[in-house]
């Protein structure tokens, strides 16, 4: 079958991508498993991780990446309900790592689920099959596949990180740094639903121009300065409840400097770096919550699935390719150029 592969592990990641038409089939599925043939696949930042190498995980070469995807279900594995299979259906990447407990372990009430991902821990969606645990699955109807697979991986992780983790509640106000991606456009969607105000930021005064359409109330141009203040002056000097940050180093800051009083700090990954500084005084005393989220489970995956359904969450597509371009797509997403999700369509 065609595949999107990833030679080897090197920078940038589009010099080594290459369209194979010798790409072993996934096997037969297994028991509880299916095989899922591709209709679109979509990239995520993940993928360039791949690509560049997984720091502390071992990766070997040459592999297909792919987060997520919209696809109809080929075959399915013993024990499984048949009638799986033809359903146009996404996928949730995030596969739960049963963990078994030790005589000495002590209550586990307050930990996360441990997870591996399709697409960087086991190969991915960006081949024309590929095979998936049907209980990480959702049905979208007739959806068109472009928009499912936008949808999937980035609204599951938004959702979980503000709904789930953060209780974003209506109404309230919230910060969205980096404007663009697929997380921060679908973290814009969810907060938009829930009738929230939301103040945006950018590098880049078109992609604030974009936000703006999308429903964004006040944007942001980083300029690398300190944009707290506007933030407040914003919000009439309260703060926001909800900071929403992928971003990391270069923002941590001033997004602890601009939330209100027992407002949430949400992070799913740090772009430009882990090592951030803080404000403890402003923790403490502002009794601030700092909550790191990564995917969800899959009970999260079919609620915000069942709002992609029924019209209430849409996706924002970048631009799609065919997948003899793949080495564009990446070269695209390496440079941060994109508002949104990149999608190969693979019909």
């Amino acid at each position: 079958m065609k595949a999107i592969v990833v030679q080897r592990q090197g920078w940038p990641v589009s010099n080594n991508v290459l369209l194979r038409a010798d790409w072993p089939d996934p096997e037969p599925p297994g028991p509880g498993r299916a095989v899922v043939r591709t209709l679109c696949s979509a990239f995520n930042h993940m993928d360039l991780w791949v690509g560049r190498g997984v720091p502390g995980l071992d990766l070997d070469y040459p592999r297909v990446s792919g987060c997520d995807a919209c696809g109809e279900v080929e075959s399915v594995g013993p024990g499984v309900d048949p009638s799986w299979v033809g359903r146009r259906v996404i996928y949730n990447a995030a596969v739960r790592v049963p963990e078994g407990p030790r005589p000495t372990d002590p209550p586990g009430s307050s930990l996360a689920p441990n997870y591996e991902l399709i697409g960087e821990h086991h190969f991915g969606a960006h081949a024309q099959r590929f095979g998936v645990p049907v209980d990480n699955l959702a049905d979208v109807g007739d959806a068109d596949p472009i928009e499912a697979a936008a949808f999937g991986l980035c609204a599951l992780t938004a959702y979980s990180m503000m709904v789930t983790k953060g209780q974003l509640r209506p109404g309230q106000s919230v910060l969205i740094t980096g404007i663009g991606g697929g997380v921060a456009t679908s973290a814009l969607a969810i907060a938009k639903h829930l009738g929230c105000p939301v103040v945006v930021t950018s590098r880049h005064q078109h992609k604030l121009d974009l936000a703006r359409n999308l429903g964004a109330d006040h944007t942001i141009l980083d300029d690398g300065k300190d944009w707290s203040r506007d933030v407040r002056q914003w919000t009439g000097k309260r703060g926001v409840d909800m900071a929403v940050d992928s971003v990391g180093k270069a923002t941590h800051l001033n997004c602890i400097k601009s939330l209100a009083r027992g407002g949430a700090y949400v992070t799913p990954g740090c772009t430009t770096g882990p090592d951030a500084t803080t404000d403890l005084a402003r923790i403490f005393w502002n009794q601030l919550r700092i909550l790191g989220s990564t995917m969800g489970s899959n009970e999260e995956f079919k609620e915000v699935t069942a709002m992609f359904r029924a019209g209430l969450l849409r996706p924002v597509v970048d631009k799609v390719f065919k997948p003899e371009r793949c080495a564009e797509a990446y070269e695209r997403l390496e440079a941060g150029d994109q508002f949104g999700k990149l999608v190969i369509d693979w019909r």
